[in-house]
């Protein structure tokens, strides 16, 4: 009987720390401040206004041709989306970004390529 005691004082000792105490914010309870939800609502909020829009033409970097962007090839470097007008152009930049892009980037403008090199 008085393991059973000792086990029922436990229990309410533990589910009185756990709803009021430390472990508050565990349960989703807030100790009467600012509550953590809140925060987390405006973040959310505020990150659902900003959009990022992408152009509606961009400039391939490898062969300088003039693409739209619905139809293009994407590809991410340092936090920057290039559009590409086909898979091979899209590859040679993934496989040296830096020789399109950055201070190491070839500063002649590039030549523009043929539509029908793209097929």
């Amino acid at each position: 009987m008085n393991a059973l005691f000792y086990f029922l004082i436990w229990a309410v000792i533990i589910f009185v720390m756990m709803r009021f105490g430390c472990g508050a914010h565990v349960m989703g309870h807030g100790h009467g401040k600012a509550k953590h939800g809140d925060a987390n609502h405006s973040r959310q909020k505020n990150a659902e206004e900003l959009r990022w829009i992408p152009p509606t033409k961009d400039v391939d970097p490898v062969c300088g041709k003039t693409v739209s962007t619905d139809k293009a090839k994407p590809s991410v470097h340092d936090g920057s989306v290039y559009y590409f007008c086909s898979r091979e152009c899209r590859e040679r930049f993934e496989a040296a970004p830096e020789q399109y892009v950055g201070p190491g980037a070839k500063t002649e403008t590039p030549t523009p390529q043929l539509e029908d090199r793209h097929v």
